[in-house]
């Protein structure tokens, strides 16, 4: 059966010089004196031994003759249409008035083996562009005489020179796949003899690569976009890899295929869009930071090309930090953690930029009811350089303006920007450099009185060098910066500043070693140097009475080593072990009290001070982190997966908020503080559905959590000499069940989740007299036990779809009051309350709905605009964020606070150029 063979035929666009035109259909009624183009076509293929290649998606009827079914046949039907057809070799090209130029272009004749003299000998490279052609790997004069080779693979964009992670490679007879890296590498084990390999990816066009092979050899794989696959939203987790891959708990994604997903003003967000998969909550609407399986906000690493984000939102929680038109991908480890990430207990969410186009200028930009940005991609040197610049800006005020008169903020104002910058520069086919910038800034003010500001900053470089035919080295080097500003000018005499700043450098090797088709070993090394500042309190002028206030420097070194090995023992069984040994330094100038033992950390129980010189170890903290996953497939789409792990964190978010805040604070361990501790169990089962499109899977875990830091009644955190004295070690465990059904593709797509987890603490030292609850586990604040979300998007056309969320979850945790006491000793009424969070607040339910009107797919055009209109909340319910008490005449009155209480519309206006 004749089809159109789009793959094929925008290969030989891009490399022979013609150029294509829209052609308009029109489709007649068949009569007898005519046939349908594509019956005619899969006549001349039956009648002769050419193989049909054609753009037509719209059948139409041509005049039919009493002739044989030939190639002239066809080409005089055609000829009224404004259709070609083109000759070459044992194939037609039906397109619209052209003829294909038959001999290479300069691209293909350009087409070589590449090799790079070295002081090690490496295979030669063949570069693989074509899929008619069929390549050769290994000496023909001498071929192997195994019955299988080795081949070892690089996949690429074509047009960016980007390496591609998640492409599925697979052989159909007999069965061998293979899913590339994060570097975009991989390596399979195929029969000698000539090979058809199948590649498909998110984002790449399907294609296929024809390869005799003679022995073991290295290909250079290129690759060509996909922009039609943007019209879908899908969650990456590839058929082969969900079922085949040996780690859990794992979701990839990419946030341009997410565009469509409604959120509050309109802006595509990677958080938000994390917010939706099964595992992750927040305690409320517009959250800064997420909570992951059981773990509070500061348990989760953010990376963002290797460097740490420490605030990861804008303008209150209502945006992510960072544009997501310069982010190329994005994983996030709920389990399964590998053995090269540490520093957190809960999570990891590792954030990659995309490089820039280095054949042509692009660049994209965008304008909503609260932001605009701009993305460019300008390439240096051809094939080899390149510069992404990528901006984001609000206009907000006019948000507090809408506020209510006795607010009291109506006056006030908020705004943030961000920029970043990425340059790769090719050294050559076997090293690459790197380098990614990125800052953010943010203001607001409530009044003219009390201003705020943050500032996140990462610099990072990062050189990947393939080392042999079998190791890859990644080196990265970096620095990360946080602070925070408040100023307070109520009054003259009490104008002050309030300010934090936190600074890191890194610098990391890690290492791909792959020994045979059984194991593939990863090690490395990190070492990262902490300088913190966690305070300073001055005055802001002369006239200020403030006494100037700073508190000691934090200041350590943490460092780690690690190893692991993805061991493939028989085609059905997989394991992933490694192991991770963490030690952390504390470092001098500084000064530590020194309490009683067996007793809390009080002004009543210090009995010493311990200091420490410059470049002297305070205290050291180190043990290691033992991580393990398994994978039994029963067929190519049902597997059984199990993991654990286990994590150390040694700094600690201090803030009186469950979520994330600009006034945040962040502390070291120390001889008073121990380092956070936690491990994790993990099941689950993962079943597909090829041809329905399904994805199901359903995971099960318990987390143990220890040292995790709760405060004492009254407890001071800011400006605090000595937090130990403000701080209780609570220990924690948390369970739950997640179960999730995907549709990545077709008209309709998306997935659905339920989850059911529960997350307890309790304090358990034996030195507090009356700890809270008296003892027994208490509900934490974000313990949200029944969790659905509905994510989808109804493709009407290429051209036109809607999208919607659902939403739903159990309130959140809350103490309220029992009632008042005289306290003789005050003088003065007391509130007595319940046990903690032994209330809950409303369940929370939300329905988002956006149309969406995607770009023509008419490539000659210079510009692709797309527009998104819908309503973030259309039902307008007032979700309760927070419930706080106020006495009122002798009584204590509850309030309910929401964020957003009316339905939200928004629309956003996006253009490619």
């Amino acid at each position: 059966m004749i089809k159109s063979r789009y793959i094929t035929v925008i290969l030989f666009t891009v490399f022979f010089p013609f150029a294509a035109f829209a052609q308009e259909q029109t489709v007649h009624r068949q009569s007898v004196d005519s046939i349908s183009i594509f019956e005619l076509m899969e006549a001349v293929e039956a009648n002769t031994s050419y193989c049909i290649y054609t753009t037509i998606v719209d059948s139409f009827n041509v005049k039919k003759q009493a002739l044989e079914f030939s190639v002239d046949y066809l080409q005089k039907a055609l000829a009224p249409m404004h259709y070609k057809v083109t000759i070459y070799e044992n194939q037609l090209f039906v397109l619209p008035e052209i003829l294909l130029t038959t001999t290479l272009s300069s691209t293909l004749q350009r087409e070589k083996t590449e090799e790079v003299s070295s002081s090690f000998h490496l295979i030669p490279i063949e570069k693989a562009v074509s899929e008619n052609k069929v390549y050769e790997i290994g000496d023909k004069n001498n071929p192997s005489s195994e019955e299988r080779v080795e081949l070892n693979g690089q996949v690429t964009n074509f047009r960016t020179g980007q390496n591609v992670p998640g492409v599925n490679i697979v052989l159909r007879k007999p069965w061998i796949s293979v899913v590339t890296d994060r570097d975009g590498y991989f390596t399979i084990k195929l029969p000698s003899g000539y090979n058809v390999l199948e590649i498909e990816g998110l984002g790449v066009r399907e294609t296929r690569r024809q390869f005799m092979l003679y022995g073991d050899g290295n290909v250079h794989i290129e690759l060509e976009e996909d922009n039609h696959l943007l019209d879908e939203v899908v969650i990456v987790s590839e058929r082969l890899h969900n079922v085949k891959s040996t780690q859990l708990g794992v979701e990839r994604f990419r946030p341009a295929l997410l565009k469509n997903i409604p959120t509050a003003m309109g802006e595509v967000d990677l958080l938000k869009m994390l917010q939706t998969l099964p595992g992750v909550k927040t305690v409320g609407e517009a959250s800064n930071g997420y909570n992951v399986r059981g773990g509070a906000t500061d348990q989760n690493l953010l990376l963002l090309n290797n460097g740490t984000i420490y605030n990861p939102n804008h303008l209150f929680g209502l945006f992510t930090a960072f544009n997501s038109d310069m982010i190329k991908d994005a994983e996030l480890y709920k389990s399964s953690i590998p053995s090269r990430f540490g520093g957190r207990i809960s999570s990891v969410l590792n954030i990659t930029s995309k490089e820039a186009d280095k054949e042509k200028f692009t660049g994209s930009a965008g304008i909503g009811l609260v932001t605009s940005k701009l993305n460019l991609e300008i390439p240096v040197i051809k094939e080899k350089t390149s510069i992404l610049l990528s901006g984001r800006t609000t206009y907000s005020d006019w948000i507090m303006k809408m506020l209510p008169e006795k607010s009291g903020y109506r006056d006030g104002n908020a705004g943030f920007y961000d920029v970043g910058a990425v340059f790769s520069h090719t050294v050559n086919n076997h090293n690459k450099l790197n380098v990614y910038g990125y800052y953010s800034h943010d203001r607001f003010a409530f009044n003219d009185n009390v201003k705020y500001a943050y500032d996140n900053m990462n610099v990072s470089l990062i050189w990947r060098s393939v080392l042999s035919a079998k190791l890859i080295g990644n080196f990265s080097f970096g620095y990360d910066h946080y602070d925070y500003l408040n100023d307070e000018t109520t009054e003259k005499t009490a104008a002050a500043r309030l300010s934090f700043d936190i600074n890191q450098w890194f610098g990391k090797a890690d290492f791909s070693y792959n020994v045979n088709d059984k194991h593939l070993l990863n090690f490395g090394a990190i070492s990262q140097y902490y300088n913190i500042n966690p305070g300073r309190y001055e005055p802001l002028h002369k006239e200020s009475l403030v006494k100037k206030d700073v508190l000691q420097k934090d200041k350590a070194l943490e460092s780690a080593i690690y190893w692991g090995d993805e061991w493939k023992i028989v085609p059905e069984l997989s394991v992933d072990i490694g192991v991770r040994y963490s030690i952390f330094n504390l470092l001098g100038p500084r000064t530590d009290y020194v309490y009683q033992k067996g007793v809390l950390p009080s002004s009543n129980s210090f009995i010493d001070v311990a200091a420490v010189n410059t470049g002297k170890i305070a205290k050291t903290y180190q043990g290691p982190e033992f991580r393990c996953a398994a994978r039994y497939a029963f067929t190519d789409a049902l597997s059984l997966k199990a993991g654990f792990n286990t994590m150390r964190q040694y700094i600690h978010k201090i803030s009186n908020t469950t979520i994330m805040s600009p006034t945040d604070t962040w502390k070291l361990s120390d001889p008073n503080i121990k380092p956070q501790k936690g491990w994790q169990v993990a099941t689950g089962i993962y079943y597909n559905i090829p041809k329905m499109g399904l994805e199901f899977s359903m995971e099960g875990y318990y987390k143990k959590l220890s040292d995790y830091l709760d405060y004492r009644s009254a407890a001071k955190l800011l400006m605090n000499h000595h937090l130990e004295t403000d701080v209780i070690n609570t220990e924690g465990h948390a369970y739950g069940v997640e179960l999730q059904v995907k549709k990545p593709s077709g008209k309709l797509n998306g997935w659905l989740s339920y989850t059911y987890s529960r997350t307890f603490l309790r304090q358990n030292d034996p030195r507090i007299s009356r700890p809270v609850n008296n003892g027994d586990w208490y509900p934490a604040e974000y313990d949200k036990p029944h969790d659905f979300k509905l994510v989808g998007n109804y493709k009407f056309t290429r051209r036109y779809s809607m999208s919607f969320n659902v939403d739903y979850s159990t309130g959140r945790p809350t103490t309220v009051p029992a009632g008042q006491y005289y306290d003789k000793g005050l003088n003065t009424m007391q509130v007595y309350y319940t046990d903690r969070n032994s209330f809950r607040v409303p369940d929370y339910f939300r329905l988002d709905f956006s149309f969406n009107v995607e770009p023509s797919h008419h490539l000659v055009l210079l510009t692709h605009s797309s527009i998104s209109i819908g309503i973030y909340n259309v039902t307008g319910r007032r979700n309760v964020y927070s419930v706080y008490y106020v006495s009122e005449g002798g009584k204590i009155q509850g309030y309910r606070m929401s964020v957003f209480g009316a339905p939200i519309p928004f629309i956003t206006y996006n253009i490619k150029f």
